[in-house]
């Protein structure tokens, strides 16, 4: 390879991370002790993504709500995500619950739970206690806006932002200039994360190189039967599930899957779906979705659509039984299953959401011991990439889904992006957001600030 074809290669983001992942692997098994200092460089990168997150958030709802011609259009599609979100969580629960009986990868361990050591999982069993329905709906209403975004309060931030687009778009036209200074506002804060990116393989190397360092790679030999079942399953449920539904949208999921492949590394890398928001926001826009429904259902899914959670949680329940030959009847499985359907939502923003949505369905069971979470603990960072990775695959598919339900998706544009065929300019948009073709003409639809390299 030439190296002026290797230099252009390697300036391609998804190849930076992907160094990063493969040092930080290399350097937390051979030199644990260096690796489990490199932690604060993928905390370092988290915080400065959430940094933005809360007024990207707040700013994309508002402008998207606040210039659409009827609020019933708002209503209609919050009921079409909603309804999406629950059908996939539902899917998801139930292709885990399959597989987890079919592969039993617990079998055989025989843990006797009087003989766990149950303080190491004290916080999230306390924070499991206030995980529930009534909880999660007090908690969609802050006590302080200004609290909600200090906190970066995801599900507050979205009910506040809501509820000031909507009072904005009844006082009409005169506050048009305060809608375009927020949109100017939006475009400076996704400008910031363009910034932060150039970080992201430095904190991708920092955090696969902890978690290596920390719980070894002899952890996944040890759970090996459990890993393999949720990746493999994970990934069957993006080719087989969301590739149907991909597909009954007119679109091909592999060719969506390469146009969001950065985001892809960098979930994987730092095992949080929060660290590509703002990237996410601006491409499902750039493919064409709608900036309503762009701001309304991607922001929401990261609550409400979580499949690679779900997939995650009803294995690791029905792991746990079998580890502890606990025998659970098919009306047993139903019944966590119908309560992993509550408890599974309303977690994001909660650290170890996972493992607090899953510590509430088995106190509220009686039949699985909580304690038995702490055969979980060394192997949950490993598992948590996964998981994250099909949760950002899955809220990307819902926006196109809610999109075209909604006739809010410029289809040719669309399809244009995912074959390569749309020159993405690096710089600002103009006032409608109109980019261009090679051949230079203007492709309308999408708005904000677009680049092909976040």
């Amino acid at each position: 390879m030439r190296p002026s074809k290797l230099k252009k290669y390697l300036s391609k983001l998804y190849i930076q991370v992907l160094i990063g992942i493969l040092a930080g692997i290399l350097v937390g098994h051979f030199h644990p002790d260096i690796g489990a200092d490199l932690k604060p460089l993928g905390d370092l990168f988290i915080k400065l993504i959430r940094m933005a997150l809360a007024p990207i958030i707040f700013a994309s709802v508002v402008v998207g709500i606040a210039r659409m011609s009827d609020l019933h259009e708002a209503g209609r599609v919050g009921v079409k995500a909603l309804l999406y979100f629950e059908a996939a969580s539902t899917i998801a629960l139930l292709v885990g619950l399959v597989v987890v009986n079919v592969i039993k990868p617990g079998s055989g361990m025989n843990i006797d739970p009087a003989h766990l050591d149950s303080s190491a999982i004290a916080g999230y069993a306390h924070a499991a206690h206030d995980h529930t329905a009534l909880g999660f709906l007090m908690s969609i209403v802050p006590n302080s806006i200004v609290g909600a975004f200090a906190n970066g309060e995801i599900l507050p931030i979205i009910f506040f932002s809501v509820l000031f687009a909507i009072a904005l778009a009844k006082l009409g036209p005169r506050t048009a200039p305060l809608v375009d200074m927020l949109d100017m506002f939006l475009q400076g804060m996704f400008g910031v994360v363009r910034i932060v990116m150039y970080v992201a393989p430095v904190g991708a190397f920092g955090g696969m190189a902890f978690t290596v360092a920390k719980y070894g790679l002899g952890t996944l030999a040890s759970f090996g039967e459990l890993m393999l079942c949720l990746y493999v399953t994970s990934i069957v449920f993006v080719a087989v599930v969301l590739g149907l539904v991909m597909r009954v949208c007119g679109f091909s999921l592999w060719k969506y899957l390469r146009y969001i492949r950065d985001e892809i590394l960098i979930t994987f890398g730092t095992a949080s779906t929060e660290a590509v928001l703002p990237q996410m926001l601006v491409k499902m826009e750039n493919l064409g979705c709608s900036r309503p429904v762009v701001g309304m259902v991607l922001p929401t899914g990261y609550t409400f659509n979580a499949d690679g959670t779900a997939i995650y949680l009803t294995m690791a329940a029905l792991f746990v039984a079998q580890a502890m030959n606990i025998h659970l009847s098919l009306l047993d499985q139903l019944v966590v299953l119908g309560v992993l359907l509550l408890t599974s939502k309303g977690s994001a923003g909660v650290a170890g959401a996972g493992f607090v949505a899953l510590a509430a369905t088995l106190a509220s069971m009686h039949k699985i011991p909580v304690t038995g979470l702490v055969l979980l603990l060394g192997v949950d960072r490993f598992l948590n990439e996964a998981r994250a990775v099909t949760n950002l695959i899955g809220n990307g598919v819902a926006t196109i889904v809610v999109a075209r339900w909604e006739g809010a998706m410029d289809v040719e544009r669309a399809r244009a992006v995912l074959n390569g065929e749309v020159e993405i300019e690096i710089g600002e948009a103009s006032g409608t957001g109109d980019m261009s073709l090679p051949c230079g003409e203007p492709v309308s639809g999408s708005s904000g600030l677009v680049e092909n390299r976040l």
